[in-house]
């Protein structure tokens, strides 16, 4: 074995060691190249996890902006139905006011036995247009007169004041109008008063 090692020449020995260099510098290249790759995956994978959290964040500010606008149309939507009702029962209170001259104006006619007699006959006609004034200014106002007499008993609109026995009617038929309702724009601002009917046979 000495004697192999002993015979090889300087030129043996360099080659040798060329090759020793060639595959330590090839190790190397290809533990590099292990690096860049696994480097390039880990990239990747960053990349992705970058894109979704953006996709993530991306989707709830749409969602909120969504939100928001809903938001935005219903509370105009409110707005307008409130300037709306504004509108629509501003004379509320004033018309509900007023209705007791309505039925101080339909007294004087009811009190009234003989329109004919000269002696009232023209206080009378003078009672008489300005009650018809009144109640064309009211339903040009959207104020409508209730006058149930006869009709079916609606707790929504009419008040019952007593019920009274009697067969010749349904039940639940109004029999007497004690004081007329009011509606404005289809909202009661004062129900009738009424006297209801029942069946004796109950």
């Amino acid at each position: 074995m000495a004697g192999e090692g002993a015979d090889k020449t300087p030129d043996d020995q360099n080659g040798e060691t060329r090759d020793e260099e060639i595959l330590e510098a090839s190790g190397d290249v290809e533990s590099n190249a292990n690096d860049a790759d696994g480097a390039s995956a880990v990239s990747s994978e960053t990349d992705e996890l970058i894109q979704e959290a953006v996709a993530a964040a991306l989707a709830e500010q749409q969602d909120m902006v969504l939100r928001a606008q809903a938001e935005v149309q219903n509370m105009r939507r409110r707005c307008e139905q409130d300037v709306e009702k504004a509108h629509k029962f501003a004379l509320e209170k004033f018309g509900a006011e007023l209705l007791p001259v309505m039925d101080n104006l339909e007294r004087a006619l009811q009190a009234v036995t003989n329109a004919d007699d000269e002696s009232v006959k023209a206080l009378y006609e003078g009672v008489e247009l300005t009650l018809k004034g009144f109640s064309e200014t009211l339903s040009k106002n959207n104020i409508d007169q209730l006058d149930p007499q006869g009709e079916p008993f609606d707790p929504q609109q009419h008040e019952a004041m007593s019920i009274v026995e009697n067969d010749d009617v349904e039940a639940n038929t109004v029999l007497t109008v004690v004081q007329k309702g009011y509606l404005l724009n289809g909202r009661v601002i004062r129900p009738a008063m009424v006297i209801v009917a029942k069946s004796s046979k109950a």
